[in-house]
């Protein structure tokens, strides 16, 4: 999905001169924070070769965006900044190995996750460019899924998971997918919104992401995904007409559905689930009470116990901020509640802009997600979300001319 016009590609010439290299860069980024876990795949592939392929991903984006800025130029980022932070605390917490050996692996790639956002931050100029490689990079991930579901629907909808979606190629979870599906809709909405792209280009993405996400029956990433489209959008009504357009059909649509289709909607988001069951978020509240009732020392409760798998007495956390709390400690925890507070703040104080509503978009969705999903202390999809946001949010590059305001009712092509 291509989001430039003709009149914006020549009117950005850091945007125009980013190497193309770059976007091979953020897709193997994205391979990489695929996990490893998941569903049964039709051909059985074995977790340590899961594993080689996405390290040796990250291994080599690390290696190309390095050729790519040998002169290591970099721009200023508090984004990365903190990030670099919980690296530190990520280490001084993994140093006691009461994680085993496996935590200080888990820093090393998370050190050269940090390192290669650090590279590419030197074209990070406030420019839609790296909202297309993410739409595509996760757009590729999805054509995975939606090839195993014609392939083999039984692998794809196995009883196992209740008869939601899972990668029957690639070993994805139904949160996984759904999150990818929810991230992608988000911000192609966004920019058919803002005129950069057509939408014919649009429909492509949304329609088949729309049908992946609903059959995940993932509660977290359509709550996320409309909350945060909520947000996002409400962020340009005042200077938009489309956005105006866009949230009185919303509403419309949104009540007509409460009304007409409330039961088959209670169904769908029950999943089939007891009150109980549900009261509990599926079993997560049983595990974060013994997280929480867990005796700790001092420098436990500060750093944590290292970098681990995110599971607390064998069963998965399923809180960012717990997990964090777990591995990095209230030290941790601060420096993640930061990151979200600063990218946040900084959202707010920028001009209403398509950049800022796509910025606004993300970071919701992770500070939404981060209740039932782990993931913000870690490299992961989530960081890879806040990583986009901090670089639509970054200020044009002195060098280069600011992009000239195109007219509303311009048409725009791709």
């Amino acid at each position: 999905m291509d989001t430039r016009t003709d009149s914006q590609t020549a009117a950005e010439p850091a945007t125009a001169g980013t190497p193309r290299i770059v976007g091979v860069v953020w897709g193997l980024l994205v391979l990489n924070t695929l996990g490893s876990a998941g569903a049964k795949t039709i051909v059985p592939l074995p977790r340590s070769l899961i594993q080689m392929v996405t390290m040796g991903a990250l291994v080599a984006a690390f290696a190309l965006a390095l050729a790519v800025n040998l002169r290591l130029r970099i721009r200023p980022s508090a984004y990365l900044l903190l990030l670099s932070l919980l690296l530190v605390t990520s280490v001084l917490s993994s140093a006691h190995l009461e994680s085993g050996f496996g935590a200080l692996f888990r820093c090393f790639r998370l050190a050269l996750f940090v390192g290669t956002l650090w590279l590419l931050s030197r074209w990070w100029d406030g420019s839609l460019t790296f909202v297309r490689y993410h739409v595509r990079a996760y757009f590729a991930v999805l054509g995975s899924v939606a090839a195993g579901l014609v392939v083999s629907p039984g692998a794809a909808l196995p009883d196992l998971y209740g008869g939601r979606l899972v990668g029957a190629l690639w070993p994805l979870t139904p949160p996984q997918i759904g999150q990818y599906a929810a991230v992608i809709i988000g911000l192609t909405v966004l920019v058919l919104m803002g005129r950069r792209t057509d939408r014919k280009s649009a429909a492509v993405v949304i329609v088949p992401s729309f049908v992946l996400l609903a059959l995940t029956h993932t509660r977290t990433a359509t709550l996320g995904l409309l909350l945060g489209l909520a947000l996002g959008i409400g962020s340009l009504v005042l200077t938009s007409a489309a956005a105006r357009r866009f949230f009185g059909w919303a509403v419309l649509v949104g009540a007509v559905a409460a009304v007409g289709f409330a039961s088959a909607l209670q169904t769908w988001f029950l999943r089939g689930q007891t009150k109980e069951n549900f009261s509990s978020l599926t079993g997560r509240a049983k595990v974060w009470d013994a997280l929480l009732a867990a005796p700790r020392t001092t420098s436990e409760q500060l750093l944590g116990v290292g970098l681990g798998d995110k599971s607390f007495g064998g069963l998965p956390i399923d809180n960012s901020w717990l997990a964090v709390y777990n591995e990095q400690g209230l030290i941790g925890v601060t420096l993640v509640a930061i990151i979200i507070v600063v990218l946040g703040g900084v959202a707010l104080l920028r001009p209403p802009s398509l950049q800022r509503a796509c910025a606004i978009f993300l970071i919701s969705y992770c500070a939404i997600a981060s209740y039932t999903e782990a993931g913000l202390g870690d490299a992961s999809p989530y960081l890879l979300h806040l990583a986009l946001a901090a670089s639509l949010l970054a200020a044009p590059a002195a060098t280069a001319p600011r992009p000239t305001p195109e007219p509303a009712d311009r048409p725009e092509v791709l």
